[in-house]
């Protein structure tokens, strides 16, 4: 397969500019955080306007994220057997007519309905994302690549939290929502004017059943695939407990109004920025798994003072954002890392391998926003502990597995 041996070198047979396929990616994988943190200043308010209790309003999150997590095991396979221009152009049609329908939900039941199909088409938008990447680079480039595009979902993250609030505060609820529709169409008409397919071979068998359930079981052992894979998966639980628990907490529990809430998610998402700029500072000095130990001990650092204050009975606004921006600092490069690694050894079934790395991920925000659904207090410890706990599975798995095995070159 033709590869690019530096961000900058074209890839035979592709005509993209380089800053094309990063503002792509960067639209593509920052779909995700303005789906989810967009409507967070909002939930409490949509909560209230449905008369549902908060374990309900928790599935507008949770339900996405789950069908967004089994899309994806479908959209894989389709994307090597089509291409991923044909699957991103389906995905994002249906993302934006799904958007349109929460705005227009008359009731929670209905709302959760067109979130779930939300989910569902924006599986299309992340797995064929990642998988562009591996499509255009090898591993290694491939994380500083990915590291750029999450620097622009890192800009969307920050813009998306504070444009919420401000909308639920001056429009209401139902157009923190329409921001979405908006989003999706912008997405959809870059992709059709300026995306070129990048697969540079279609399998003509990708989804006949026994090529599938082969693809998948090779994907599956393969231990490089199950070290990165982990690693992506408790980072992004650690950071979807802060999520599903941060609106309750820092609005209900310490009193921020949602513009305030706002403030916090942007500042949050711009730690995260500058944690992107780190990553790519670290990868050509350390190479991909050491990068990753380093950041590991940021992760644990966070995790545990968060825990610790929370403990000792200190409950602030700061006791909780300056051990989350270590945290934050720490996933900024575990994320590029283990998701151009998990997919790096598989060049011929990237959006195989793309699918099941993302639906590990989603299955475990799905359960994360169940157990924090059930643990919300008048109290911050939900949150508190449960980022305790992903900070030391993270550094477990960073020290440990991806060490071993984390080697992305391997195939």
């Amino acid at each position: 397969m033709p590869a690019a041996s530096s961000i900058n070198t074209p890839v035979r047979g592709v005509e993209m500019a380089p800053w094309t396929v990063v503002l792509v990616l960067s639209l593509l994988l920052g779909i995700q955080p303005i789906t989810t943190d967009l409507y967070l200043p909002a939930l409490p308010s949509l909560t209230h306007s449905f008369g549902a209790p908060v374990s309900q309003a928790q599935l507008t999150l949770t339900a996405l994220l789950l069908a967004f997590g089994v899309s994806q095991l479908f959209w894989g396979p389709l994307s090597d057997r089509y291409g991923r221009r044909p699957v991103l152009l389906a995905g994002l049609a249906a993302y934006t007519l799904a958007s349109i329908g929460c705005v227009a939900a008359p009731s929670m039941a209905q709302l959760v309905g067109w979130r779930t199909l939300q989910g569902a088409a924006m599986g299309a938008a992340v797995m064929c994302g990642r998988a562009i990447v591996r499509d255009l680079y090898p591993p290694e480039t491939g994380a500083r690549v990915m590291s750029r595009g999450l620097t622009g979902l890192g800009v969307i993250a920050c813009l998306s939290a504070p444009l919420g609030g401000l909308l639920a505060d001056w429009f209401g609820w139902r157009y923190s929502l329409l921001a979405l529709s908006v989003f999706g169409a912008a997405t959809l008409t870059v992709v059709a004017l300026r995306f070129e397919e990048s697969l540079p071979q279609k399998n003509l068998r990708a989804l006949q059943p026994a090529t599938l359930a082969r693809t998948w079981w090779t994907i599956l052992r393969q231990p490089t695939f199950v070290a990165w894979s982990l690693l992506s998966t408790a980072s992004f639980a650690g950071l979807f407990t802060f999520l599903a628990s941060s609106s309750f907490v820092f609005i209900q529990v310490l009193g921020l109004t949602r513009t305030e809430f706002g403030g916090v998610m942007f500042a949050m998402s711009a730690v995260y920025i500058g944690g992107t700029f780190i990553c790519r500072r670290l990868l050509p000095r350390f190479g991909i798994r050491r990068s990753v130990a380093i950041a590991g001990a940021f992760t644990l650092a966070g995790g545990t003072l968060m825990g610790v204050l929370a403990w000792s009975g200190v409950s602030s606004v700061w006791a909780i954002l300056l051990p989350q921006s270590l945290f934050m600092l720490g996933h900024a490069v575990h994320q590029p890392c283990s998701q151009s690694g998990a997919v790096g050894p598989f060049p011929q079934a990237a959006g195989a391998a793309s699918a099941l790395n993302g639906f590990l991920m989603m299955v475990a925000a799905f359960a994360v926003g169940g157990w924090v659904g059930w643990r919300l207090d008048a109290s911050v410890l939900a949150l508190t502990n449960g980022i305790w706990f992903w900070s030391g599975v993270i550094a477990l798995i960073a020290w440990t597995l991806v060490q071993r095995h984390g080697d992305p070159r391997r195939d």
